[in-house]
């Protein structure tokens, strides 16, 4: 008898909530929100594990409100005709004796509790040289398909392909040097390690964003480890090598560098909700050559799940809050198209994003023609934070933008242009 009271509570305030929620969210948004958008696998091991918000064996977390409505009205009809045919529908019961009897449960509905929203990314290290002195690094992406396979292939960790990088200015970009021939060693190709002309120790020049110069060796040199860009300049004046440049754009981190190193996060107990700050990097191993970074879980611009790493940003403020490298060049990629917005949210839903709401929503992924490991930040804003709902995906942001429920502008920390260099990868891989 306990059960069919509940059960009859409960159908007497559906309508109520179901009107209340009509009233509450613009069904303009909604409409444009149903009409979906196809999603894909991203991951060479998140096939079958990871289903856009969710692992794939879990149920949907959410549904879309149209749908979820009309679902339960077609419950209580069911419900209605299956109480009346057996003729238990009592319709002297006190409506106040139902509703001491429903059974209410809390409104989970703010919190967005992501599976994996943080999870560890163990990434080669490479060995190079600055001035003399060991430069470790991580090659993520490349704006050159050739350049992405063979660097894949020898480092066997995936190098994404973002052509928007061949779009840098100069003045975000620095220059690095590439061996393809001499003494064999840990760099791209094969050969010694690269020679880098700045560190994160000179901000003022320093890019993750390297332009490349192909070293080789003329036949009847001696080859010999190079390790400075002035060492390159003398070789090159003997006339023992060749130097040439290449329109090719390379995402090359440096993590350690002589007399400094990315920050170690103190913390290392990895969780779903732990905070944004102190750190991106849990572990630098320079002696089995890789770091282990912080991946951080969010959707691409179709719904997908994407993970991204974060290695420097601009301008101080933001990268101090991080633990990550500052880079003032990245700044003249504002109105770049080799940058690519990111969306960021300031309230609504609390989740996993670095500002403590749900997780953001980028306008490229890995495999997509705009795709860009340097993200220009657009924070989104809930006109009325009550009304909230979970965005997945860029048409989401521009339906709930068109029904005047969002705001999203340019983030501008400390009255500067923000950029943040977030290589997505696959941390399963």
């Amino acid at each position: 008898m306990n059960t069919t009271l509940k059960i009859m509570a409960f159908l007497a305030i559906l309508p109520l909530f179901t009107a209340g929620l009509t009233q509450s969210y613009d069904m303009v948004a909604f409409a444009e929100k149903a009409k979906g958008t196809p999603s894909k696998s991203y991951g060479s091991k998140t096939a079958g594990i990871v289903c856009g918000d969710r692992l794939c064996s879990e149920a949907p977390a959410t549904q879309p409100v149209q749908e979820k409505t009309e679902q339960k009205m077609d419950e209580k009809r069911m419900m209605d005709k299956h109480m009346a045919d057996k003729g238990m529908m009592d319709k002297k019961m006190d409506d106040k004796h139902m509703m001491e009897k429903t059974e209410v449960s809390a409104d989970a509905g703010s919190v967005l509790k992501l599976s994996r929203a943080n999870v560890p990314a163990e990434i080669p290290l490479h060995k190079g040289f600055y001035n003399g002195g060991d430069v470790y690094f991580i090659i993520t992406d490349s704006s050159d398909k050739t350049h992405a396979d063979i660097i894949t292939k020898n480092q066997k960790w995936k190098v994404e392909l973002a052509p928007l990088l061949k779009n840098t200015p100069a003045k975000a970009l620095s220059k690095t040097y590439m061996f393809t021939n001499g003494i064999t060693g840990d760099g791209v190709h094969g050969y010694q390690g690269e020679v880098f002309t700045s560190t994160p120790a000179q901000p003022d020049v320093y890019s993750a964003l390297t332009s490349h110069v192909h070293v080789t060796w003329k036949d009847g040199s001696t080859p010999r480890i190079l390790n400075s860009e002035k060492a390159i300049m003398d070789a090159e004046k003997k006339g023992e090598i060749s130097l040439t440049p290449l329109e090719v754009v390379i995402n090359m981190p440096q993590i350690v560098w002589p007399d400094g190193q990315m920050m170690v996060k103190e913390d290392k107990t990895l969780s779903d909700h732990m905070p944004y700050g102190g750190g991106q990097v849990l572990d630098i191993d320079t002696e089995g050559k890789t770091v282990t970074f912080i991946a951080h879980r969010g959707w691409g611009p179709d719904g997908r799940t994407i993970y991204y790493i974060v290695t420097d940003a601009t301008p101080s403020g933001p990268a101090e809050m991080m633990g990550v490298i500052s880079s003032p060049t990245s700044a003249s990629l504002i109105a770049n198209s080799a940058a690519v917005d990111l969306f960021q949210f300031t309230n609504g839903i609390k989740g996993s994003g670095p500002m403590g709401f749900q997780a953001g929503i980028a306008a490229g992924a890995p495999g997509d023609a705009n795709y860009s490991p340097m993200w220009r930040i657009n924070v989104i804003s809930w006109k009325d934070a009550n009304n909230s709902a979970l965005l997945e995906n860029i048409s989401d942001i521009t339906a709930y933008q068109k029904a005047g429920l969002i705001d999203s502008s340019l983030a501008r920390p400390m009255d500067s242009d923000h950029i943040v260099n977030c290589p997505f990868i696959d941390p399963f891989q």
